[in-house]
C-alpha cells in the first residue's frame, strides 16, 4: 500500500546560477545519461590535502553521492541512534525457510534519515532537514548505509530515497513537497538503487527478497502521485535502471538476476526481455556503442552486451564475457571502450562494440579496495579506492595510471563532477576540488 502525502505549499523554482560553457551539472546517480562519463574540459587532474581542494565541508554518515545542479550540491545521511527494545527487521524466507544474512544489522536502533544542500561556492550547509526518524523496516548491510541510494534533481525539486522509507521530494529551499511511503523487503541488506527522472515522472526499480511483490513505478514529480506500477518477475536487485535512446523510441532498462527487462518510461509497458545477469544485479547498465552493456560481479561474473529496440529475440545479445567485474562498483564505457573494474581495482579494456578484449589485469600500484564507481573526463578514467586514493588511468587500449590523488581520508560514494570541479564525498567530509584552489 502506497501513502502519498502533499503538502500545500507553493514550490519556489530555484535561483540557481548557470554554469559556463566548461561547465555541466551533475544530476543524478553517475551524473547526466547515469553513465559516469562528463564532457568538460576544465576539471582537475591533480589534487593532495592542501593542493586544489577549494573547501572541505563536514557531513553526517552516508554512502550517497552528490548530486549538483548549478550553486547547490544535495547529499543524503543517515544516523543512527540508541537501540529500541524489540525492534527487528521484518522476517525472511529463502526457499521457504527462514532466513537471517550474517551481514544485516541495525534493524533494532533508531534511526534519523537526512537530505542536506550546500552552497558549492563556500561548502556552507544551506539547509538541513530530517526527511525519516524511527525505526526501520527493514536491515542493512554492515558496510552499507541507510542513505546508499543518491538522490536527483530537475532543479525545481530534489528527490531523496530511502528505500521502505520512503521516496521524499524538496524544494531548493528545503520545503517538503511531497513523500511517497511503500513498504518492501531488502533480504536484511538494504537498497541501492537510486531515482531516475524522465519528463514528469521519478522513477522506483522496487526488487525484493524472492520477487513476490518486486515492481517497477513512477510518480508526478510535481505531486508524488503514483501514475503506473508495473510487475517484476524476478527476485531482489540493488541496480538503478538508465534510459537508452533506442532510435525510435526511449526505453527504461533495468537489470535484474532473472531477466533484463526494457520498459516505456511514459507507461510501464514492457517493451522485451532477455536473459539476466544471473548473479547479485548491483551494477548499473551502461550505454554505447548502439548497445546496453549489463553487468555482475558475484557470486558469478557477467558481462552481456544488447541491442536495444526493436531486434529480433535470437539477435538481442550481441557479445558476452565471464570475467573483470567487481561485487559492488559499477563499470563505465567511455569512447570505443569498455573498462571492467574489479574490487581490488584491477581493471579489464574491452572493445565495447565487439567485446574484443584490449587488455587485462591492470592493477593498482599499491593493494586498494573499491566501493564507489569511477568516473571518466578529458582522456582519464577517475577510480577513487575506499582509501581515498584516486587512480587517473589513462584511456586508451593499454593501461597506465597517470597519477595518484587524495583526499586523506575513507571514500565510499562516487564522485560528482560539475562546472569545472570534482565532488567526492569521504566517511567525514565533502571535498570540493578545482584547479588553483
Amino acid at each position: 500500500m502506497t501513502r502519498v502525502l502533499c503538502f500545500s505549499l507553493s514550490l519556489l523554482v530555484a535561483l540557481v546560477t548557470v554554469p559556463d560553457a566548461a561547465g555541466e551539472n551533475w544530476p543524478q546517480w553517475r551524473g547526466p545519461g547515469s553513465q559516469g562519463v562528463s564532457n568538460e574540459l576544465l576539471l582537475p587532474q591533480d589534487w593532495a590535502p592542501g593542493k586544489n581542494i577549494a573547501w572541505t565541508a563536514e557531513l553526517p554518515p552516508g554512502h550517497s553521492s552528490p548530486v549538483v545542479w548549478g550553486d547547490r550540491i544535495f547529499v543524503t545521511a543517515a544516523l543512527e541512534g540508541e537501540v529500541v527494545p524489540g525492534a527487528s527487521m521484518v522476517p525472511h524466507t529463502v526457499d521457504g525457510k527462514s532466513w537471517v544474512h550474517p551481514d544485516s544489522v541495525a534493524a533494532d536502533r533508531r534511526h534519523r534519515l537526512k537530505v542536506l544542500a550546500l552552497d558549492a561556492k563556500t561548502g556552507k550547509i544551506a539547509w538541513d532537514s530530517t526527511a525519516y526518524e524511527g525505526t526501520v523496516y527493514d536491515a542493512r548491510h554492515r558496510r552499507s548505509s541507510f542513505a546508499a541510494p543518491t538522490a536527483a534533481t530537475d532543479g525545481t525539486l530534489v528527490y531523496a530515497y530511502f528505500g521502505p522509507e520512503g521516496l521524499y521530494a524538496y524544494d531548493f529551499s528545503g520545503r517538503l513537497a511531497w513523500k511517497a511511503v511503500t513498504k518492501f523487503k531488502t533480504l536484511g541488506l538494504g537498497t541501492g538503487t537510486s531515482p531516475v527522472l524522465f519528463d514528469d515522472l521519478v522513477i522506483i526499480q522496487r526488487d525484493e527478497d524472492e520477487g513476490a511483490l518486486s515492481s517497477i513505478a513512477a510518480y508526478d514529480k510535481r505531486t508524488g502521485r503514483e501514475v503506473w506500477t508495473t510487475k517484476r518477475p524476478v527476485q531482489i536487485s540493488w541496480s538503478t535502471p538508465v534510459l537508452v535512446d533506442a532510435g525510435t523510441r526511449t526505453e527504461l532498462v533495468t537489470s535484474a538476476s532473472e531477466f533484463v527487462i526494457a520498459y516505456d518510461p511514459a507507461s510501464g509497458k514492457e517493451l522485451w526481455r532477455t536473459t539476466g545477469v544471473e548473479s547479485n544485479a548491483v551494477h548499473t547498465p551502461l550505454a554505447g556503442k548502439g548497445l546496453v552493456i549489463v553487468t555482475a560481479g558475484f557470486p558469478a561474473k557477467k558481462v552481456i552486451a544488447i541491442r536495444p529496440g526493436e531486434v529480433a529475440a535470437d539477435r538481442r545479445v550481441a557479445w558476452s564475457y565471464a570475467k573483470g567485474t567487481g561485487y559492488v562498483l559499477s563499470n563505465i564505457v567511455y569512447g570505443d571502450y569498455l573498462y571492467l573494474f574489479t574490487d581490488t581495482g584491477v581493471v579489464t579494456c574491452l572493445d565495447a562494440a565487439t567485446g574484443a578484449v584490449q587488455y587485462e589485469g591492470g592493477r593498482p600500484p599499491v593493494p586498494s579496495r573499491f566501493m564507489g564507481s569511477p568516473v571518466a573526463f578529458a582522456g582519464m578514467i577517475a577510480m577513487t579506492s575506499e582509501e581515498g586514493d584516486t587512480y587517473m588511468v589513462k584511456a586508451g587500449p593499454r593501461h597506465e595510471i597517470v597519477r595518484t590523488n587524495s583526499v586523506g581520508e575513507p571514500v565510499y560514494s562516487s564522485p560528482a563532477l560539475a562546472d569545472a570541479r570534482i565532488y567526492i564525498r569521504g566517511e567525514r567530509h565533502l571535498f570540493a576540488i578545482n584547479n588553483g584552489s
